[in-house]
């Protein structure tokens, strides 16, 4: 017998609210514009009646609970926290704590890295596994650790900030505060900025124009093209990446290692020499033990499938 849940993808740009049947399939939508929100009592409100929407719209009478995945989301107290960065709304949102009054169901919310990590452990290429690292690509970068089956979230719920290990000492400054996060490095963001280095010591320098209007899949498709210029900003983006992944298997001995987001879907330009630079840092405990591979989860459904996936453990 299907059940259903609903999941819920929260973003600086949409908050996406998806029904999900038990069988990992998406069945419909419901996108809200997070920008158009500076208030947490009206996004809260207009959540549950998307939430009501999907319910009714496909005849389903309950739910077995909902998942949230969201930045500086907090999992011990279910809000997403005060000045999330990217979100109008600057006080605190206790969304766990209304929807599971006005649903009578299960809520579980968390950042969006963990959450694609449950995401894959649930429905994707993790299936079976105890030990594993998903490392999300895209604005930002996020990952979540599973370890012996359980998502690591460490004493204040702040585990895991992969994104925010320092492969460059006193390089590119970071959101963070600090320098040389391989978030700086490995985020849509930074791979055009590598992009923009690359093309001025090939002599061919970027105008403001193509600067400003360069983009992480431009890179990616020049990748797959033959471009020179691009193909060299991936093989330097997989260089601290697969650097920054060797140091995680260090202390976490996953049985694999996923990646997901945008900057992944120009595959093995990005992939094949990410798996040379993690085999050559890898300490020699790990050799051949490791499996560094693409997020089997469907791309246009991850999120959603993700924070549906927190409701179920």
């Amino acid at each position: 017998m299907q059940t259903y849940a609903i999941g819920i993808d929260i973003g600086a740009t949409n908050t996406d609210i998806g029904l999900v049947r038990s069988d990992g399939q998406v069945l419909s939508h419901v996108i809200l514009s997070s920008q158009s929100y500076d208030q947490a009592a009206p996004y809260m409100t207009d959540i549950a009646n998307g939430i009501r929407k999907l319910m009714s719209d496909n005849n389903i009478e309950s739910i077995t609970g909902i998942g949230i995945g969201a930045p500086n989301g907090n999992y011990q107290t279910g809000c997403i926290e005060e000045n999330t960065a990217n979100l109008r709304i600057k006080t605190q949102i206790p969304l766990g704590q209304m929807l599971s009054e006005q649903f009578n169901v299960p809520v579980k919310l968390d950042n969006d890295a963990n959450a694609a990590a449950l995401g894959e452990l649930v429905y994707g290429g993790a299936k079976g596994m105890k030990h594993f690292i998903m490392l999300t690509l895209g604005t930002g970068v996020g990952s979540g650790i599973v370890i012996d089956g359980r998502l690591l979230h460490g004493a204040h719920g702040a585990a895991g900030e992969i994104g925010h290990a320092i492969v460059e000492p006193n390089g590119r400054a970071c959101s963070c505060g600090r320098k040389g996060c391989i978030e700086t490095y490995a985020s849509a963001r930074g791979i055009c900025q590598t992009y923009i280095e690359e093309a001025a010591l090939a002599g061919k320098p970027l105008s403001d124009e193509e600067r400003a209007n360069l983009t992480c899949k431009f890179v990616g498709e020049g990748a797959n093209q033959g471009d020179e210029i691009a193909i060299r900003t991936y093989q330097r983006t997989a260089y601290w990446v697969g650097l920054a992944l060797a140091n995680a298997a260090a202390f976490s001995e996953p049985e694999a290692i996923f990646l997901m987001g945008g900057p992944t879907r120009a595959g093995e330009a990005l992939m094949a020499p990410l798996r040379q630079y993690f085999d050559q840092h890898l300490l020699f405990l790990y050799k051949d033990k490791i499996n560094v591979q693409l997020s089997k989860l469907n791309g246009n459904d991850a999120a959603i499938l993700g924070a549906a996936a927190l409701s179920t453990l």
